[in-house]
């Protein structure tokens, strides 16, 4: 039961974005633009403020090696000839991040905003917002924790190497030159743990305890280290290399990973070690200096929504109430319905249905699903998404497995998203321990896949967007979408429309349970005995997977909100589309709507909501 149940501890939306916002914490250059032009037309205008953009995407992409290499195949078109091999820095001073964002609202505030097209004020309301963030953020850079459980470099560092793409000699030849550079960047990521000690906000005992064991698997694989095996693969796709180059290349590789990576590994959980006992606080962030404040501020960047974390809480509440009377419904049973609105949001579940959600497995005894294969089960889901989702370019798709040793510290599954210039190929891993039943499977690649991450991420490139937008990862947005489309999967499996129903309800208000700890953790300060009391409410009593769930809440605080609170927002647009169009909704159409605003906060993908068809002569001044 355990395994199943804790799928819903997450699965990860794996991106260039994903791991380098941390890499590069506060990483704004600190470049002043100059922006404008000499005549203020709007066709100049339009032009140069696109050329600003272009500016800006080109120096933070190529402001380290991943970054720019996962988000361009071909730098060289967008004007990039000088490719660095680094995997970038930490910044600890927040004066350094201030006057980075300063310069560029600076060159921002040159624009004429009435006179760009829409599409360009789209760009510029992003990227406003996006500095306004930052800005806030840089108050709170020590509280950042780049080795955090869920997706911290430790884990996905070395997937995102695993999978660095060979396009031709020269990318090998880079790659090699940046596993080098490995030890001075841990020893970086290393001295800014060490200032978070010493300003008293260093990690959990216990969390760090988890760190140091992340680390210990990556090294302990030996020779089956899938950095070994997956170069092999790659190099083998390389053309214009003899078998002798090929085999010195395998060489220099291991020779690399023993050399740099491994002893980079061993330092770095050494320093984790000796700076363990520092961690003094084993609760949430509240009971940190300005906790709470912190708290807020990575909430309304994680999920993009303009609610306060108390509103938040309430709209959780309430959608549990409404799923859980769902449930009730479906299964026959009469519940006694609250007489007001706070006893509605206290409603606990019937004790069939707390059984149920107590134990996963037994909510799948309600149906049979046949076990098939990813390849399969992705192309059943694009067929069957043709009828309410717009069609998306056409793509690829790969599905690889988790390396066995890893299963126990990787997510469950997650999607790393193509080359902007290069989004016909795309992969998604899924972690085999996780998937308990062919369910599971299912619902895991309508997140990762159709009409998930990928088909948001490939219908989006297909907009033709503003390159500067695969900047910004707005996880509200991004992992909402993607919850939203698990939970319309549902519909879409070989159930009945009952079954469906018990399934997704009993799925979201898993999620929505997460949601609510994560916010009594964090925010109200709960303790283990709380998060028990809490979940035991709802029939989940077993001491270790609350546990469990508390340290991962622990070592990712507003995670579950990403994707829980994104969802809800989702299904808010939806409400009011529904409302406004009457008898003429669409899904397809609402779907097509928020897919053409791409990621971003919520407001902004209300304002811009159906207002992106771009008339002949706005689309002529843009080019």
């Amino acid at each position: 039961m355990v395994s199943v149940f804790l799928k819903y501890i997450r699965k990860k939306h794996l991106t260039k974005k994903g791991i380098l916002q941390v890499l590069l914490v506060g990483g704004i250059t600190g470049i002043l633009f100059l922006a404008g032009c000499q005549s203020q037309t709007p066709k100049n205008i339009n032009q140069a403020f696109q050329r600003f953009t272009r500016e800006l995407f080109c120096q933070e992409t190529a402001s380290n090696t991943i970054s720019l290499h996962y988000t361009l195949r071909d730098p060289k078109e967008y004007g990039i000839k000088e490719i660095p091999i680094t995997f970038g820095s930490f910044e600890t001073e927040e004066k350094n991040v201030l006057a980075s964002v300063e310069n560029i609202e600076q060159a921002m505030e040159t624009f004429d905003y009435e006179k760009l097209s829409v599409q360009n004020q789209l760009t510029y309301d992003v990227l406003d917002y996006y500095m306004g963030c930052v800005k806030q953020d840089a108050r709170f850079i020590l509280y950042e924790e780049p080795l955090g459980l869920v997706s911290g470099i430790q884990t996905q560092l070395p997937v995102l190497l695993s999978e660095y793409p060979f396009y031709g000699k020269e990318d090998v030849d880079r790659y090699l030159e940046l596993l080098k550079t490995m030890p001075e960047y841990f020893q970086s990521l290393a001295a800014f743990e060490q200032e978070k000690s010493r300003a008293g906000l260093f990690m959990s005992e216990r969390s760090a305890g988890q760190v140091i064991a992340q680390c210990d698997a990556f090294m302990n694989m030996g020779e089956h280290n899938y950095l070994i095996s997956t170069f092999v693969e790659r190099i083998e796709q390389v053309s214009g290399l003899t078998e002798k180059e090929k085999s010195a290349y395998i060489q220099k590789n291991a020779l690399m990973l023993h050399s740099y990576v491994l002893p980079a590994y061993s330092r770095l959980a050494a320093e984790i070690q000796k700076l363990k006992s520092t961690g003094n606080n084993e609760q949430g962030i509240c009971y940190l200096p300005k906790g709470k404040e912190y708290y807020e501020q990575v909430v309304k960047f994680s999920t993009g929504s303009d609610r306060s974390v108390v509103e938040m809480k309430e709209m959780t509440r309430s959608q549990i109430v409404e799923d859980l009377e769902a449930m009730e419904r479906v299964l026959g049973i009469s519940g006694d319905k609250a007489q007001n609105g706070e006893e509605q949001q206290e409603k606990s579940p019937s004790r069939e249905v707390a059984a149920m959600i107590g134990d996963f497995d037994s909510v799948c005894e309600v149906a049979a699903v046949e076990a098939a294969n990813p390849v399969t089960i992705l192309n059943k889901l694009k067929k069957e998404i043709a009828k309410t989702f717009p069609l998306p370019p056409d793509t690829t798709v790969s599905v690889k497995y988790v390396p066995k040793d890893l299963e126990e510290h990787l997510s469950p599954a997650f999607y790393l998203i193509p080359a902007i210039d290069s989004y016909e190929e795309n992969v998604i891993y899924v972690n085999q321990a996780h998937m308990g039943n062919p369910l599971t499977l299912f619902t895991t690649l309508a997140h990762e896949g159709f009409p998930g991450h990928l088909y948001q991420t490939v219908y989006y490139a297909g907009t033709n967007p503003d390159p500067i937008r695969s900047m910004f990862g707005f996880g509200g947005y991004v992992e909402g979408w993607a919850t939203y489309a698990e939970m319309c999967s549902y519909y879409l499996a070989p159930l009945t429309k009952e079954q469906a129903t018990i399934l997704q309800k009993n799925g979201s208000i898993i999620l929505g349970l997460y949601t609510l700890a994560d916010i009594g953790i964090h925010y109200e300060g709960w303790s283990r005995m709380d998060a028990a009391g809490f979940f035991s409410n709802y029939g989940i009593k077993d001491i270790e997977v609350v546990n469990r769930i508390y340290d991962l809440i622990i070592g990712s605080p507003g995670n579950y909100l990403k994707y829980y609170i994104g969802y809800l927002e989702f299904l808010e647009l939806k409400k009011e589309y529904a409302a406004e169009e009457g008898s003429h909704f669409s899904q397809k159409e609402f779907h097509e709507k928020v897919l053409d605003v791409g990621p971003a906060p919520f407001e902004l993908v209300k304002k811009y909501m159906g207002k992106l068809d771009v008339s002949e002569k706005e689309r002529e001044c843009e080019k």
